[in-house]
């Protein structure tokens, strides 16, 4: 069977699969990850697939149209994220336009929170798969080569929700989550076949970068977490270290000019002994040639650094969210500012450079604690940092919780974005206005980045180490752009 696995068009350098979906600042683009996980199980499943990333590709709505009619598929998978959500459908409606019998599948987080809404949203979608998705596709591709496409069928397929016959909207039971996530194939290899690498780049890391995860789910309840409360859960559950380490070798064999590998695991290093386990492994292997980078809690310790330096490790990418410790308990991070203290001297020590994440308007804010958590950006002085207004999903808890304040200034999810596709924030509260929160961020980017202490650090950065020059240039070039932008209704930078 055919199937078609789409990132639909909508802006350029628009990043679905990213927690806070946008164009940022940074020139950073994500790779469709989990859309490429799911076209490897298809394939390895039997079915011909075709993966397409418009955004990355530049590809327009026609000539995706194109592309599409003439591979004739039978099944559209079309990834959608909330700001994106109505040009998602109508791309979405285009293909059945097209294509007689095609079979329209929205998947993601968006629709995984709003499976019903999604589906009103317009009749030519035929079903939304919810949750982690990619067994819930093989199972419905299934029913196609069966025959078996009736509503009786679709009944039986768990982690959808579908339009039946009559036009009545029916919801399937969740589907439990993979546990032997081995089975699934290399998401490096589905790379390898279906798209240029070239384009994709994360503002922190070396390019070009191939990004993969060792696991899936996290085991922490931060409330405003998108994957883990609406696609993945909150149990942590892992490849295998020799799965890993032979994903490792075959990119080294297979992407020859990589200069990094990204760990897009919710938290690599919630299982310290696995850490530790999949470092020496690496070393063992002699697979420590290409920097790696990871998503982190503040709360690794030294012995364990020590070891992911020496594995290869470069670099953490942390949240460490705000610099008043009422703020971290009420949004349940689980880390206190000691900790976070702590954290920062040891990657110091272990010469594992940081990615620091900083997120305004949480649960209890006031400019009080704006001002802190800026105060604590300048004192960690990690070697990139982001600053953005919190975006209340559909799905997580804070979006109920803002939600039930009143606080969420519009449900139109168009104005999520500015029209260049940067975040605009959605959440007011009596004392802190949307429009405050988003000039905040602004300040807090030029406050931090503009030190001369923070330049003149780069520049001895580049000078003493080249290999990191390519990343701060790119990344800088795109983000000094918007240092000096002043959009008080609009505009914060995000990964």
């Amino acid at each position: 069977m055919r199937i078609v696995a789409l990132n639909p068009p909508f802006l350029p350098k628009f990043s679905r699969e990213s927690r806070s979906p946008a164009v940022a600042k940074s020139g950073t683009l994500y790779y469709p990850m989990w859309l490429a996980y799911a076209a490897g199980y298809l394939e390895k499943c039997g079915h011909e697939v075709l993966l397409i990333d418009a955004p990355a590709s530049g590809l327009s709505v026609e000539e995706v149209v194109g592309k599409v009619t003439a591979f004739k598929p039978e099944i559209a998978v079309l990834d959608t994220s909330t700001p994106s959500i109505y040009s998602d459908v109508e791309v979405g409606a285009q293909l059945k336009d097209a294509l007689d019998n095609l079979y329209l599948v929205m998947v993601g987080v968006h629709v995984s929170a709003l499976p019903e809404e999604t589906l009103e949203l317009n009749r030519k979608i035929d079903a939304v798969a919810f949750g982690e998705y990619d067994e819930t596709l093989v199972e419905l591709s299934s029913l196609f080569g069966k025959g078996d496409i009736s509503d009786s069928g679709f009944k039986t397929v768990r982690g959808i929700a579908f339009r039946d016959s009559s036009g009545t909207i029916v919801r399937n039971e969740r589907r439990p989550y993979i546990e032997n996530l081995d089975e699934i194939p290399f998401v490096s290899s589905v790379y390898k076949k279906f798209l240029d690498i070239s384009p994709y780049f994360y503002g922190h890391s070396r390019h070009p970068i191939v990004v993969i995860v060792t696991g899936r789910g996290c085991p922490f309840k931060c409330t405003y977490c998108v994957v883990p409360q609406t696609l993945q859960g909150h149990r942590y559950r892992k490849r295998s270290i020799q799965s890993i380490v032979g994903e490792f070798r075959y990119i080294k064999d297979n992407f020859p000019d990589i200069k990094e590998i990204m760990i897009e695991d919710d938290t690599l290093t919630a299982d310290k002994k696995r850490c530790r386990e999949f470092s020496q492994a690496l070393i063992d292997a002699g697979l420590t040639t290409i920097p790696w980078s990871a998503n982190s809690r503040a709360e690794v310790d030294y012995e364990t650094m020590r070891l992911m330096k020496k594995a290869g490790c470069r670099l953490f990418c942390v949240g460490f969210e705000s610099g008043d410790q009422q703020i971290l308990d009420n949004i349940q991070k689980s880390l206190t500012l000691d900790k976070i203290h702590a954290f920062v001297k040891d990657a110091r020590k272990a010469k594992i450079m940081v990615h620091g994440c900083f997120m305004v308007g949480n649960r209890g804010e006031t400019r009080d604690t704006l001002g802190k958590t800026l105060a604590l950006a300048k004192r960690l002085n990690p070697d990139t940092a982001q600053f953005y207004p919190i975006m209340v999903y559909p799905g997580t808890s804070d979006y109920s919780w803002f939600e039930e304040k009143g606080w969420i200034v519009t449900k139109d999810f168009r104005k999520w974005l500015t029209d260049d596709g940067l975040h605009s924030s959605v959440v007011s509260n009596p004392d802190l206005t949307y429009e405050y929160l988003v000039d905040f961020c602004n300040r807090a980017r030029r406050e931090f980045y503009l030190r001369p202490s923070y330049m003149i650090s780069k520049i001895i950065q580049m000078l003493s180490n080249p290999s990191e020059s390519k990343r701060i240039v790119m990344g800088g070039k795109s983000l000094f752009k918007y240092l000096f932008a002043r959009s008080p209704k609009e505009e914060c930078s995000c990964k």
